[in-house]
């Protein structure tokens, strides 16, 4: 018991130094050390059959020790290094976003040091880490991606840097605060992609179909290129002869028309499609609606719900409104509970009393939900003109357009099909009684989303 108790005193003493160092200086032996330690202790064997290496052991001991701590001295304080890091504050989901990591090394040693930036494992950075040396005296720029996986607000905490000894033995974890809050919104870069493609009459490129307006309005916007599309009647003939290239009018629809979104965020919104929950694509089509309603000059608001209403953004025009919906919509995700269509409509039925365009992003898959969705928004025919966008499940269909369907297949088909006719006469029903429907896959949304908005505009429904 005495020798247990003399070999565990002598341990806790070669191990207390060790601890130590990593509690209060972050410093961590390296293998190198491990291998030097097991230099000595593969020369005590020799004491079993020579008693004079004992001299030869209690100097190798001292030696490595000596070496070690030595060696332990060339470490660097944290002085000798400064870090900055450099991005904006704002991305998309699922886009680069670069990241500058610039390191100085203010001392004249040169030194091989590790960095990795503290990101959170939704930002998926591209590279992790970077493996340098860093001359004495110098500066360096690191570059790296970010690529977020869901949006929301995330803080960059600080750097971490891992430095080591001159020789090797030792490492020390230094750590750099560089508080940097990243805000990921929806994809924003469709709507210069938009902005883009309309200024030279290429929406159809984005799926943007012209819509053929119904009686006209009078109010002359711009003058344009003609297209095959177009009413000879609306030739300019003037700039035509000017610019010797047919150019025809284009005339402004009505404006001032509202646009409110009832964006569901209840658990009928968490399934995924091509790696995207269901609300992130309804967000993204969201987003881009109401960049084309803005650019209208119409009114564009917003009420998010779940199991209670959890923002509201007020209609209003100008394009000063989408900073107001991006801050709105960006850090809400779909939670796991039942949604309450009640409060939603009930709160619309307070707060937007003029005849909007209300655009329901939801989806059903049992009976109740489509109750309670076909209950309120018909109820809303006359006072305001309700448009339900409702998601289609691609594995429903896939399942049901199989080939040759057999054994568990067979049934799964069969279940498949059952539901989509259910879901048909669920929609059926909601156009009978005057709700306009929009039945599409989520990557597919925004096209469609807005050619409907756009037949609204040139039907005059509103």
């Amino acid at each position: 018991m005495n020798a247990l108790a003399v070999t565990l005193l002598k341990l806790a003493v070669a191990v207390a130094p060790l601890v130590a160092l990593a509690w209060g200086l972050h410093v961590y032996p390296r293998r190198r050390l491990v291998l030097l330690a097991l230099v000595p202790s593969a020369v005590s064997f020799a004491l079993l059959g020579w008693d004079q290496a004992l001299s030869v052991v209690v100097g190798l001991d001292i030696a490595c020790v000596g070496l070690a701590i030595g060696d332990l001295l060339t470490l660097p304080r944290k002085d000798r290094f400064s870090v900055d890091r450099q991005t904006r504050h704002v991305s998309s989901l699922r886009k680069p976003h670069p990241v500058a990591i610039v390191v100085n090394n203010h001392s004249r040693r040169g030194y091989r040091i590790a960095i990795r930036d503290a990101v959170a494992a939704e930002l998926h950075p591209e590279p992790d880490r970077f493996n340098l040396k860093l001359p004495g005296g110098s500066k360096t720029t690191l570059d790296y991606r970010l690529c977020a996986a869901r949006r929301g607000a995330f803080e960059l905490s600080g750097v971490h840097v891992r430095v080591r000894s001159r020789l090797g033995f030792w490492q020390r974890l230094l750590v750099y605060p560089c508080e940097t809050k990243l805000s990921v919104y929806p994809d924003m870069q469709q709507l210069g992609q938009y902005a883009l493609l309309a200024r030279t009459d290429r929406l159809n490129l984005l799926g943007v179909r012209r819509v053929r307006r119904v009686g006209q309005d009078h109010d002359f916007e711009r003058l344009r290129d003609y297209t095959v599309d177009d009413n000879y009647k609306h030739i300019d003939w003037r700039s035509t002869a000017r610019r010797r290239k047919l150019t025809v009018k284009d005339f402004q629809t009505s404006q001032s028309q509202r646009i409110i979104f009832l964006v569901d965020c209840g658990r009928m919104m968490t399934n995924e499609a091509v790696g995207l929950s269901l609300l992130d694509h309804g967000l993204n089509a969201l987003l881009m609606l109401s960049y084309v309603a803005l650019r209208q000059g119409d009114s564009v608001g917003l009420i998010a719900f779940s199991d209670a209403v959890h923002r509201f953004v007020p209609a209003r025009g100008g394009m000063s409104q989408m900073n107001r919906l991006l801050h709105a919509s960006f850090d809400r995700f779909p939670e796991l509970v039942e949604s309450r269509y009640d409060l939603a409509f009930r709160y619309l039925a307070s707060h937007c009393r003029k005849r909007s365009l209300v655009v329901l992003l939801s989806n059903v898959i049992d009976e109740v939900n489509a109750k309670a969705i076909e209950r309120y928004l018909a109820n809303l025919v006359g006072r305001h003109l309700p448009l339900g966008v409702l998601l289609r499940d691609r594995r429903m269909f896939e399942a049901v357009e199989s080939p040759s369907p057999e054994n568990a297949n067979l049934w799964r088909s069969a279940a498949a099909a059952e539901i989509l006719t259910w879901r048909h006469q669920v929609l059926t029903d909601l156009q009978a009684k005057g709700v306009l429907m929009l039945d599409v896959l989520p990557e597919n949304m925004t096209a469609p989303l807005v050619n409907r908005y756009l037949e609204v505009k040139a039907r005059h429904l509103l």
